[in-house]
């Protein structure tokens, strides 16, 4: 796919689902259901809330492909496939695009803290391993590194299949610099639910969005309500879902979605070390905003399952 192929809409950045340790296929295979019954366009697997970082490398490529297969052609798969090291990123990519991706999220190097200058020659050496477009993932907050606007423009004028940006760092102003600079064919996707519409009303043109794994239909009506003119349609689901797009990051990210998935019954709610379950009192709130916004109409269905104590050695992504 080229960059004549537009990426714009709603992509729900997928929990991994753990049971006894391992990954639980069958409750992935029902997340994906429920995904493309709620009209996203695309899924994103083993990314920041599909806790990569504690998958190893046959786990990631193993999400992926199960994925892939459950999504069947009928949505899109942009699978994370990003690292801090420029030869992990290439290894992850090319195994996605053998398992049928459709695209490559490719995080900012995070720890090790590149320069701009080696940010882009690390991208450039990953879209030149592939055919895949890919999606730049710039999130400072994690990785402590911005990927510069100039920087961004040098990938995307060099690289052809260097096609959009997921932009999680907060600052409207950014967006609107990116789409200045790379003009309109380049897509930009928020990366944060709260602020999905004051980006897409300065050039952002969708969402890949953690609360759509709770409410896949709800934000695919929002994000398209906006794309297709009416605002003050989006603007009340806006209103209306804020309060759970807030409190999906209560605590770290994905550990609230995670605890609101098996409190609906889709998931059992098992991580991996370092993340933990919820503390009782936001396990609380949460419930009560679940609650407050119709998602949650039985609170005694959350399959809580366990966290494992199993610690796969990987760098995360």
């Amino acid at each position: 796919m080229g960059r004549t192929t537009s990426w714009r809409g709603i992509y729900t950045a997928l929990v991994t689902p753990f049971r006894d340790g391992k990954i639980d296929a069958e409750a992935l295979a029902r997340l994906i259901e429920f995904q493309v019954s709620g009209g996203v366009d695309g899924v994103v697997p083993v990314g920041t809330t599909g806790e990569s970082a504690t998958l190893d490398y046959d786990e990631h490529i193993a999400v992926i492909e199960i994925t892939v297969k459950q999504a069947a052609g009928r949505v899109r798969v942009m699978a994370g496939t990003g690292a801090n090291s420029t030869q992990e990123a290439i290894e992850l990519t090319r195994r996605a695009e053998a398992v049928g991706a459709d695209a490559s999220l490719q995080v900012t190097p995070y720890y090790n803290k590149p320069t701009q200058e080696g940010l882009f020659q690390h991208f450039r050496e990953v879209a030149r391993s592939t055919r895949l477009p890919i999606i730049l993932y710039n999130i400072p907050s994690r990785c402590g590194v911005e990927i510069g606007v100039e920087t961004v423009r040098r990938l995307a004028e060099e690289c052809p299949n260097i096609v959009g940006i997921k932009e999680a760092g907060g600052n409207a102003d950014r967006v609107s610099q990116l789409r200045a600079a790379l003009g309109p064919r380049f897509t930009i996707l928020s990366g944060d639910d709260s602020l999905t519409l004051p980006f897409m009303a300065v050039g952002a043109e969708g969402v890949v969005s953690v609360a759509s794994n709770v409410i896949p239909r709800e934000v695919s009506r929002m994000v398209r309500a906006f794309l297709e003119g009416r605002a003050a349609e989006a603007q009340r689901l806006h209103a209306r879902y804020y309060p759970l797009f807030k409190d999906l990051f209560i605590e770290t990210n994905p550990i609230p979605v995670k605890a609101a998935l098996a409190m609906m019954g889709l998931v059992a709610e098992e991580y991996r070390l370092p993340l933990v379950p919820m503390a009782p009192a936001n396990r609380e709130r949460l419930a009560a905003t679940l609650r407050s916004c119709g998602v949650l109409k039985n609170p005694g269905r959350a399959d809580r399952g366990r966290i494992t104590r199993r610690a796969p050695a990987r760098r995360g992504s």
